[in-house]
């Protein structure tokens, strides 16, 4: 399905990495695809764990392959971080939003310009959020083709396919993570909870997005 998809697109394709179990695989297929002019990237908020780092040069060694980074703007870091402090996010809802803006929400505004599509590696079981996502939907704010290869995988899909065909893993899932994402804002889970209940533990789960992957509504 995946190729299919792929050879009918006239134009730069971008594929986001972001060290998760689910992008490992959509890297892993987006690749088997055979798929020409695709653009792996990744979303450098200069607060990834230090394994994430260490997952990255992993990863590009496996593949052969480069992961662009893109990075925020550091004046506006800078103040973000002399306004809100190391913890200061999760005083509210708004500062943490903020943050995921300047982080991430701009660098990849960047990272899309110009493409014609992006294949991500969001599953519609993983959250509230993401409950009615499509394998195939379109961006209109981006104006690009949005592709969710693994939106229907269950999580036990995705390790399964890991195991099948050896590939590597973030450690951090040998110490209790199911999801990552900037090391304040992420935690190990605990038995029972869901994956994403690791990322920004102290807001409600309808909120758990981080404006990346926010859907538009009528």
């Amino acid at each position: 399905m995946l190729s299919n998809i792929l050879k009918r697109i006239s134009g730069k394709i971008a594929l986001s990495f972001s060290y998760q179990a689910e992008d490992i695989v959509a890297l892993d297929l987006t690749l088997k695809a055979n798929a020409s002019d695709i653009e792996i990237f990744t979303l450098d908020t200069f607060k990834h764990f230090k394994e994430c780092l260490e997952y990255h040069k992993t990863i590009e060694s496996f593949y052969r392959v480069e992961i662009k980074k893109y990075e925020p703007n550091e004046s506006r870091v800078s103040e973000l971080e002399s306004r809100l402090g190391e913890f200061g996010i999760r005083e509210s809802l708004e500062n943490r939003r903020e943050c995921c803006r300047v982080r991430k929400v701009e660098p990849l505004e960047r990272a899309l310009r110009g493409k014609a599509a992006w294949i991500t590696g969001l599953r519609a079981a993983q959250s509230p959020t993401r409950s009615a996502l499509q394998t195939i939907e379109f961006d209109e704010r981006r104006d690009l083709l949005k592709i969710n290869p693994l939106a229907l995988w269950s999580e036990t899909d995705v390790f399964e396919y890991i195991k099948r065909n050896k590939l590597p893993i973030n450690p951090l899932y040998n110490r209790g993570f199911k999801s990552v994402g900037c090391a304040p804002c992420t935690r190990a889970v605990k038995d029972g909870e869901g994956a994403r209940a690791g990322r920004w533990w102290w807001e409600n789960p309808e909120h758990k997005e981080c404006g990346l992957h926010i859907r538009e509504t009528a």
